[in-house]
């Protein structure tokens, strides 16, 4: 560092002066980013940091890739039926950063899945009812609008309770029902990591992959110690504007 006075207030520095000034201006942002760096990785790596603390291993969270849009969904039947329950919500929907998220798609998958589970163990498949599809809409619905989950609602009505106050030509019935959530890591269905569904063919299969993970609702589905064995059902799904789901699929023998 020079030993000569500084200049005084009209003095044009020299080159050199002018070098070693522009020197500190770096060395002073150089500081500053440094800093703002540091102080950015005191703020936010703790966050991380405790979200990782309920996994005792990493390999256990779900990373993962984008998944595809989901594909055409397999024709089920009467969308449209002569009768229907007065409480039916209809479609609803949810968007993600893959593809909007129609009910009325998950239920068609779902019914699918539930017919390939069933082929799997030499059964025959389930026909789509419209009226039963209905039912069970509206029973979804309902469990998200007063929030509870449970076969009997707040009224003691159960399942098939439900289905009489709207027709009667089921001797046979049974239901199973689940919850999740879309675009929000959820617990596996078989309890190893994580798994986030931003599909409806991914919801489809994640509500299913439940049933069949659960004792009760996987012996409905395979009519295993169930009275008769079930010739039709309907899928009724809602998705809440939060992302719940709520899924209900009731089974009929008819009469």
């Amino acid at each position: 560092m020079s030993n000569r006075p500084p200049p005084g207030p009209s003095a044009d520095p020299t080159g050199a002066d002018r070098g070693l000034l522009r020197g500190v201006v770096r060395l002073v942002v150089l500081v500053a980013l440094v800093g703002a760096i540091a102080l950015a990785g005191a703020t936010y790596g703790p966050a991380l940091v405790d979200d990782l603390d309920g996994f005792d291993d990493v390999d256990e969270i779900d990373v993962g890739t984008q998944p595809s849009p989901s594909s055409e969904p397999p024709p089920t039947g009467e969308r449209d039926p002569e009768v229907t329950d007065p409480d039916d919500p209809n479609e609803s929907s949810y968007e993600t950063d893959v593809e909007t998220i129609p009910s009325n798609d998950v239920e068609d998958f779902v019914h699918a899945e539930v017919n390939e589970r069933r082929a799997a163990h030499d059964l025959e498949p389930i026909e789509w009812d419209g009226t039963v599809a209905s039912v069970s809409r509206a029973h979804s619905e309902d469990m998200a609008d007063r929030e509870y989950f449970s076969h009997s609602n707040p009224d003691g009505e159960r399942p098939y309770d439900r289905f009489r106050d709207v027709d009667d030509y089921c001797r046979g019935y049974g239901e199973n029902i689940a919850m999740t959530w879309v675009d929000r890591p959820v617990e596996a269905a078989d309890g190893n990591g994580t798994v986030e569904h931003r599909t409806a063919e991914g919801l489809a299969e994640g509500l299913v992959d439940q049933w069949m993970n659960s004792t009760d609702h996987r012996e409905a589905i395979l009519e295993e110690n169930v009275p008769y064995g079930w010739d039709r059902g309907g899928v009724g799904i809602y998705v809440a504007e939060n992302g719940q789901v709520f899924a209900t699929h009731n089974f009929c023998h008819e009469w």
